[in-house]
């Protein structure tokens, strides 16, 4: 039985993450990284691909728990089931780790008594690779080629192998528990030290709230606000401050469909919207590693600047499918890397100027050489902004010129000129890029608007519409009280429009991807909305737009990439950065204030 989307949690250890359903059961799981081979991945498959059930004795197939909350400002996850017999409640979570990851389950009576059972069935390798398991020093050891992992129980609890699965059953009363512990390592390495769950507790509850704590914005909409704070946090791969798209691959942007892409990796057109979330919310820390992993990421040639790379600044994504998993609702195929890796995509390069530039103006430490990196991207964007992309979506038609990227490449050079005039020491020529803004400027507004309509385009030439032209006003291309830019919110909001909702492009006819089928309400474009319905005066239609969007997130206040207005179900990957980057810059949008990272127009 297919869980809908927005059943799962998300439980993470700052490396990597999993997905827990409301029936109890984990079902996707990536160990060590975000991006390594999951070892549970039931939800793009089935359970004989990897999962790990916990649930009261005699709940069906698919039965849901009775409620279920993070603990506040916390990614630990209790879960209550009410039965018959009594109720129980199920902690989940993950510790920061110190070697190895941990995956914890505590199971604690709170009234009556409960019998509780336990399926694990690890499948290393995507759900392709049965391991060997036994039992050693009275825990059990599952053993595939590189992978291990040690599975034990605190008080130690009945576990029998049933089924290519690990099972247990135990009875817990008032105040029993019952701790379940899954550490992986890499197979030719020895045990790695035990780590006491009830401890990892406590201490992880500590560390979630004191980094919680230190959120500096107090306006309306907090809980969501952080809630989706801490998403973003969760999606942070530590060691290196790389933020994923999103924990997995492959969930459908249409159920059935062919629109399933591995996201669980580091974009570019992210990085802009990412810092200023985080800089207006007080986590300069995060803002600063996110800011030295983008340096890292795009240092070297810039004829050879991507559009993503993987978690530590990796180059080579390369994509494959996995035939063996029949992917989410049948949604095949599931594919593993991301082919959108090679593609040009020229907003690339403004969106990470203007990163940059953000960084400077918001008196984050510069690094000596980020300038000279922004002076060969700039070099490069300088010889070949006319030159037609693939775009902000990734389209995998033939290349156009899209109106966004030539938007962001006005942005790169706005962004030169603007820091040149602010410190006439740095090295540069002001008039240079002054000239080539302007040549941008007059060549979007004469090529990508639609006069007739009175609206910019997707592309040159044509009369799609493209949601990306939401962020005009928002980068400073044109101010919100331009006819333009009003006539723009107008022809999305009416073309793209979806219950209230907004998608990126239209996917009729002929579609400008050059893939089949459709996909839903793109959930960053409708807070983009949001935001261009309140730069343009209309400030009860923003609330209320953004209100709606509040009721899309799932019962612990996760969002997807999209969402079907009509069946009421989130689509795609989950829980996407991109979605809750929009929640944290339009709540503080209607707040009064305005993300950091804003710019006004010239």
């Amino acid at each position: 039985m297919t869980q809908p989307i927005e059943d799962y949690a998300l439980i993470g250890d700052l490396m990597t993450s999993g997905l827990v359903g409301r029936d109890g059961s984990i079902d996707w799981l990536c160990l060590p990284r975000f991006d390594s081979a999951a070892s549970f991945a039931a939800l793009l498959g089935d359970e004989e691909n990897g999962h790990w059930r916990i649930a009261p004795k005699g709940a069906a197939e698919g039965e849901r728990c009775t409620r279920r909350a993070y603990a506040e400002g916390t990614l630990v996850l209790e879960s209550f089931w009410e039965t018959d017999e009594g109720t129980v409640k199920v902690t989940d979570f993950m510790p920061q780790r110190d070697t190895a990851p941990d995956v914890m389950r505590i199971v604690e009576g709170i009234s009556g008594r409960v019998t509780v059972t336990s399926v694990l069935r690890l499948r290393f390798d995507y759900g392709h690779v049965v391991p060997w398991v036994r039992r050693s020093e009275g825990d059990r050891v599952a053993v595939a080629g590189p992978d291990s992992a040690w599975f034990r129980s605190e008080p130690p609890v009945r576990t029998w192998g049933e089924d290519n699965s690990t099972r247990s059953e135990f009875t817990v009363g008032p105040g029993e528990q019952v701790a379940f512990v899954l550490t992986w390592h890499p197979s030719h390495e020895p045990r790695p030290d035990r780590v006491d769950p009830y401890q990892a507790l406590r201490q992880s509850l500590a560390d979630w709230r004191e980094w919680s704590g230190t959120c500096t914005y107090e306006g309306p909409y907090r809980d969501a606000v952080l809630r989706s704070l801490i998403t973003l946090k969760a999606l942070t791969y530590a060691p290196t401050g790389g933020i994923v798209a999103a924990a997995t691959t492959s969930l459908p942007e249409e159920l059935g469909g062919v629109r399933n892409w591995d996201y669980r990796y580091c974009w570019l057109r992210d990085s802009t919207l990412t810092l200023g979330a985080l800089l207006s919310t007080g986590y300069l820390d995060e803002a600063r590693a996110w800011r030295h992993w983008l340096l890292r990421a795009v240092a070297g040639d810039p004829a050879d600047l991507q559009i993503m790379y993987g978690i530590a600044g990796e180059r080579r994504i390369p994509e494959t499918d996995l035939p063996w998993l029949r992917g989410y609702a049948s949604s095949a195929p599931v594919r593993v890397g991301n082919a959108a890796v090679d593609q040009l995509q020229l907003d690339v390069y403004g969106e990470v100027l203007d990163s940059l530039h953000l960084a400077r103006a918001t008196g984050l430490a510069s690094e000596r050489h980020a300038w000279k990196i922004q002076l060969a991207l700039l070099d490069f964007l300088e010889h070949n902004w006319q030159r037609p992309d693939e775009g902000l979506w990734e389209v995998r038609g033939p290349r156009r010129h899209f109106v966004h990227s030539k938007v962001m490449a006005w942005v790169a050079a706005d962004r030169a000129v603007r820091t040149l005039e602010a410190d006439p020491a740095v090295p540069g020529d002001v008039e240079r890029w002054r000239t080539i803004r302007d040549e941008v400027h007059a060549d979007v507004c004469e090529n990508g608007f639609d006069a007739e309509r009175g609206t910019f385009t997707q592309y040159y030439g044509s009369r799609e519409l493209d949601a990306a032209t939401l962020l005009i006003p928002r980068v400073g291309f044109l101010p919100p009280d331009d006819p333009r830019v009003i006539g723009t919110v107008d022809a999305v909001r009416a073309e793209l429009g979806s219950s209230g909702l907004v998608r990126r492009y239209s996917t009729e006819g002929p579609s400008v991807d050059g893939l089949p089928g459709d996909e839903g309400a793109f959930l960053a474009c409708s807070f983009w909305l949001a935001d261009a319905l309140h730069l343009t005066g209309r400030e009860k239609e923003a609330r209320a737009l953004f209100e709606r969007l509040l009721e899309t997130c799932n019962d612990v206040g996760l969002l997807a990439e999209e969402y079907d207005p009509v069946a009421c179900r989130q689509l795609g990957n989950f829980p996407q950065a991109f979605s809750h980057v929009g929640l944290v810059n339009t709540a503080i949008t209607l707040a009064g204030g305005a993300p950091t990272g804003r710019r006004p127009a010239p």
